[in-house]
């Protein structure tokens, strides 16, 4: 008999079937993510679970299923799992690392590089109708922006994601700056960036990315004080965590020109509105779709298989979290 996996979201269908092959897959087919009630009811018999960041695993959703041995996330982050609880527990925590990089970073860099040109501005000024009305083909002082080749990038956290924002920053001729708990003097050789302390990047930097995981350190990292070392005429682009900004901060900032813009893929709560922060112009806004390509979702799903095949098989998943589980349990339903 094969084991229950429960999948909180429609993913995928290359991964579904390779996942078949193993298990005995239910998926809870909604768009709308899955209410908590039904979710703590679909958990209590199954032997894995497949995750996005919108569902809380916590120690409460733990003790309702006895028989989890896996939770695969479909997500590189996961910050919405207990992980230390499930370890305890001889869970084992997978994510999908690497499969979304280079479409996570395509979107920081389009985010950068609407914001610092006013496209989306642009854009409605021409839908609208404006344009025609006022009767002006081209003018010197029409939505001028700011300029991105040979500028100053900095970048607060240098993984997979920063380094490949790094490779896009070099083809622009940027200036590379970075920030990381870690010093990466390989990456550094490679892609000409200099390591500096956080207040220098801000000082510095006519364009700050964000690409840490939410952590204790990192929750509101950039708030009024961080705002305030920025220059004028930066840029600021988020495309990591919303609670790594503090939200009031930042519109205070854009509000009285402590910086030029912002571009932001991820927020605070999701779904989200905010009146304040969605009417300002100098703000181009995406719904979390860092990694929404074809090529890079279809690589998650299969990834996430490829983690539950190799635990049923009685193999340690190759994207394992909590390495430290593997001295609790063996990998495998046996």
């Amino acid at each position: 008999m094969k084991p229950k996996v429960f999948i909180t979201r429609q993913i995928p269908d290359n991964g579904i079937r390779l996942i078949q092959k193993y298990y005995e897959v239910e998926v809870w087919k909604d768009k709308k993510e899955i209410p908590r009630k039904v979710l703590l009811e679909k958990v209590k018999d199954v032997d894995a679970l497949v995750t996005l960041l919108s569902e809380k695993v916590d120690e409460e959703l733990l003790e309702r299923a006895p028989k989890l041995r896996i939770i695969a996330q479909y997500a590189v982050g996961y910050d919405n799992i207990d992980i230390e609880e499930a370890t305890k527990r001889g869970i084992y925590v997978t994510n999908t690392p690497d499969v979304l990089t280079e479409a996570t970073a395509d979107l920081a860099f389009a985010l950068l590089l609407a914001t610092a040109r006013r496209l989306v501005e642009a854009d409605a000024f021409v839908r609208s109708g404006e344009w025609k009305r006022k009767g002006i083909a081209w003018h010197p002082l029409m939505f001028l922006g700011h300029d991105i080749y040979g500028k100053t990038i900095g970048i607060i956290g240098f993984g997979r994601i920063g380094q490949a924002i790094a490779r896009r920053a070099k083809g622009f001729g940027m200036k590379i700056l970075y920030y990381s708990r870690t010093r990466k003097e390989e990456a550094e050789k490679e892609l000409d960036a200099k390591f500096v302390d956080l207040e220098t990047l801000l000082k510095e930097s006519d364009f700050v990315s964000l690409h840490v995981p939410l952590t204790k350190e990192t929750y509101h990292l950039i708030g009024k004080r961080e705002l305030r070392l920025m220059k004028s005429t930066a840029i600021l682009v988020n495309t990591a965590r919303g609670k790594v900004i503090d939200t009031k901060a930042l519109i205070k900032a854009l509000k009285e020109g402590w910086i030029a813009g912002a571009g932001l893929d991820v927020f605070e709560e999701e779904p989200y509105y905010n009146e304040e922060l969605f009417s300002l112009d100098n703000v181009v806004l995406a719904p979390h779709i860092g990694s929404a390509t074809y090529g890079a979702r279809e690589g998650m799903a299969e990834l996430v298989a490829k983690n539950l095949i190799a635990f049923a098989k009685g193999e340690i998943p190759p994207t394992l979290v909590n390495k430290e589980v593997v001295k609790i349990r063996k990998p495998g339903f046996e």
